[in-house]
């Protein structure tokens, strides 16, 4: 699930294709949560009438917590950090651009499990306060991500 935000660490040193290969990675492993919370869903609810409808919104929930939390907000957060501190280093320091480079990629390495908390804790917010009240029964607590 961090394939994406370990691929934006390393643009500063790999080919863009590199970078994009991250992302389908990440994508791969989003719609492979899908797919098991439906498959999960659909065997929780063996027989009711409404089990269509309870495996749809487990994949379309999954799909939608995942691509957010797991791959868009973290990557557009890395490569913003990542391209900020390689602009500051080329601006504040003399390093050789070698160097420069793999500071940065170790910046947004070390950055990765510094944001991943409140990233799912706002999209949590985000889906509670937004797409989730559409379907959620009254009383029923979020689901677990």
């Amino acid at each position: 699930g961090y394939a994406n935000e370990v691929g934006e660490s390393f643009r500063p040193l790999v080919p863009v294709p590199v970078v994009w290969a991250s992302y389908g990675v990440a994508t791969a492993y989003v719609t492979a949560d899908a797919i098991d919370k439906g498959r999960k869903a659909a065997i929780a609810h063996g027989e009711d009438p409404t089990q269509a409808t309870q495996v749809g919104v487990a994949v379309v929930d999954t799909f939608i917590w995942q691509s957010l939390a797991s791959v868009a907000i973290p990557g557009f957060t890395i490569n913003r950090i990542c391209t900020a501190s390689l602009a500051l280093l080329g601006t504040l320091t003399r390093w050789p651009l070698p160097i420069r480079r793999w500071t940065t990629t170790a910046l947004g390495l070390a950055t990765i499990p510094l944001i991943i908390t409140p990233i799912d804790r706002t999209v949590d917010f985000l889906m509670d306060s937004s797409l989730r009240k559409l379907y959620r029964v009254p009383g029923e607590p979020p689901a677990p991500h």
